[in-house]
C-alpha cells in the first residue's frame, strides 16, 4: 500500500486532511508518526513556492511521497494581505488566530470598507513529492466576503470571518463536512486525491 506524509505541524489541518483522504487506499503517517521535527522556514514569495519548498524538504527527511500545503487569506481591500504571510500577520503568535481575525477586522474599519467591497479569498496550494521529484502542484480557492465580526467557533484561522454567500454563513459557523466541499483546502484536498490515484495505477 501506498504511504503518504501529511506533512504539517498544524493538528487543525491534521485533522482536515485525514477527513478530506480517508477514502483513498492509503497508508497515511503525519510528522509526529515518523519522529520528524524539521520546520524548513517559509521563505517564497507564493503559496505555491512555499508548498514545493515543504513537500521537498519532507520527503528528503521521510524518503516518503509527501503532501505540504501553503494556504491563506487575500483581502482584496487590503491589497491581497496577509496572504503568504497568514500565519504570521502582524507578528502575531502561531496559536494566536483570534488576534489575526481582529488585526483584519481592524484595518478595515479604519478604511471604512463597505460590506461589497469587503471581498476575500482563501487560497490553498498543495505539493506532492518524492525525495527524487516534484510530482505535481494543485491549487483550491474559495471566494466569500470578510464580516464584521468573528462568528461560530468550527474551523480555525480566518474562519470565524470568512463569510461564505452560499452558505450565508461564515466557515467557522459551518460543519466540518459542509466546510470540506467548499473550502479551498477541500478543493485541492480532491485535486491532489485525484494525482495520487493516478501515481497509484503507475505503480500496478
Amino acid at each position: 500500500m501506498l504511504k503518504l506524509l501529511i506533512a504539517t505541524n498544524n493538528p487543525n489541518k491534521v485533522k482536515e486532511f485525514a477527513e478530506i483522504l480517508a477514502d483513498l487506499p492509503l497508508a497515511v503517517t503525519y510528522l509526529a508518526d515518523e519522529s520528524i521535527t524539521l520546520d524548513p522556514e517559509e521563505t517564497g514569495a507564493t503559496f505555491r513556492e512555499n508548498a514545493i519548498l515543504k513537500a521537498q524538504a519532507f520527503a528528503q527527511a521521510s524518503g516518503l511521497l509527501t503532501l505540504a500545503d501553503d494556504s491563506g487569506l487575500e483581502v482584496d481591500a487590503l491589497g491581497g494581505e496577509p496572504g503568504v504571510y497568514s500565519a504570521r500577520y502582524g507578528n502575531t503568535a502561531k496559536d494566536d488566530h483570534v488576534g489575526r481575525c481582529h488585526l483584519v477586522l481592524d484595518k478595515l474599519a479604519a478604511q471604512n470598507v463597505p460590506w461589497p467591497e469587503r471581498t476575500a479569498r482563501f487560497r490553498c496550494v498543495i505539493a506532492l513529492a518524492t525525495p527524487e521529484r516534484l510530482i505535481e502542484t494543485v491549487e483550491g480557492t474559495v471566494e466569500g466576503l470578510i464580516d464584521y465580526k468573528l462568528k461560530g467557533s468550527n474551523g480555525f484561522g480566518y474562519d470565524p470571518i470568512f463569510f461564505v454567500p452560499e452558505l450565508n454563513q461564515t466557515l467557522g459557523e459551518a460543519p466540518g463536512a459542509v466546510k470540506h466541499q467548499i473550502s479551498h483546502r477541500g478543493r485541492a484536498a480532491r485535486a491532489a486525491a485525484k494525482v495520487i490515484e493516478r501515481l497509484m495505477k503507475d505503480q500496478t
